[in-house]
């Protein structure tokens, strides 16, 4: 696309969109023509414009003579002609003094709030995915018929405790025996890890044993990995202020939707997960139904140099990226730093 397009193109689409994003109509020929410092004829502008429009990069509005970007041009915008602006020196303090590394919740609480504060819309942060957390030790004991508890010791020293309803009643030697076989074999493992190694071996156990350990890794599994909330979610209520988004209910629902809807929301987090810096997608880009005018900036922070989760900034397409981008980007670092030992 960047090929298509010639210096000339390209300048007037990037002022195209900052002139929309900073004033929210459309703009015209007379408005490029001022602002993009081009001495260049009223009839040059209007076909360079039409054929922007004809590459699906902007469109005009029934009710103006203007243009206004569509989500596939602000796509070309953000990765080819976005030049960000350097974090305000106050707001750079701001977000040090308040992301305390003594505190790992308060810290991913107020990066979440300080999101929506800075860019005035919707803060939200991931919080920190647990690792497959291996454990020192487990032991069966048996509560009733069909009911046995699991005690989970990790390598920490922490202790979990399931319930297991089994399928026939367990004798507390056989309870006994089956703690002895999975803690001397994989004792020191993850459940993940061992489930997949015993799917291999469960032929060497007696069969009636074998509903006993799966339920065991399935419980333990589960137990590992529970933590808090999947995200910190703050300042959405922002978004029934944006112009762009509360003039029309349906969008409005839809993104409320999107919050509700829990896993949605973190498929496109999940995303940022795999890359590197900061990404920003743009009504469904992430394969999750979006409204069109809606955005995504989002980063990944690291905790001990390993990444577990993401932070971003969910508003309307029209925002100012220059500046939403490395607030997002800092907030990231800056929490990844927090989290990590010194």
């Amino acid at each position: 696309m960047q090929r298509m397009l010639d210096q000339r193109a390209q300048l007037l689409l990037k002022t195209l969109i900052e002139r929309y994003i900073a004033e929210g109509q459309p703009v015209g020929s007379r408005t490029l023509s001022r602002h993009s410092g081009l001495d260049l004829s009223p009839a040059t502008i209007r076909n360079v414009m039409a054929d922007l429009e004809e590459l699906g990069l902007i469109a005009s509005p029934h009710t103006s003579a203007g243009r206004v970007p569509t989500p596939a041009g602000y796509r070309f915008f953000i990765d080819s002609l976005l030049v960000v602006k350097p974090l305000d020196s106050r707001e750079l303090h701001r977000l040090e003094d308040q992301l305390h590394p003594d505190n790992p919740q308060r810290a991913i609480q107020s990066a979440s709030q300080l999101l929506s504060q800075l860019t005035k819309f919707a803060g939200v942060v991931m919080t920190p995915r647990r690792r497959a957390l291996a454990f020192r030790q487990i032991e069966f004991l048996r509560l009733s018929e069909k009911r046995v508890l699991l005690i989970i010791v990790t390598q920490d020293g922490d202790v979990q405790n399931r319930v297991l309803f089994t399928e026939r009643d367990y004798t507390p030697a056989e309870l006994v025996s089956a703690a002895n076989y999975l803690n001397q074999n994989y004792g020191g493992q993850s459940f993940e890890d061992v489930r997949q190694r015993l799917q291999q071996e469960l032929r060497e156990i007696k069969q009636d044993m074998m509903h006993l350990m799966n339920a065991a890794l399935e419980a333990g599994n589960r137990a590992m990995a529970e933590g808090p909330e999947p995200y910190v979610l703050s300042g959405e209520r922002n978004l029934l202020t944006v112009q762009d988004l509360s003039h029309d209910l349906r969008r409005l629902r839809q993104l409320f939707d999107l919050f509700e809807h829990k896993t949605t929301l973190l498929q496109i987090l999940d995303l940022s997960l795999r890359g590197q810096g900061v990404q920003v997608f743009i009504g469904g880009e992430s394969g999750v139904s979006a409204p069109d005018d809606v955005a995504v900036v989002s980063a990944p922070y690291k905790v001990d140099g390993e990444v577990v989760g993401t932070v971003g900034v969910i508003g309307p397409a029209r925002m100012a990226y220059d500046r939403v981008v490395p607030v997002v980007d800092i907030t990231a670092k800056l929490l990844s730093s927090a989290l990590s030992k010194p």
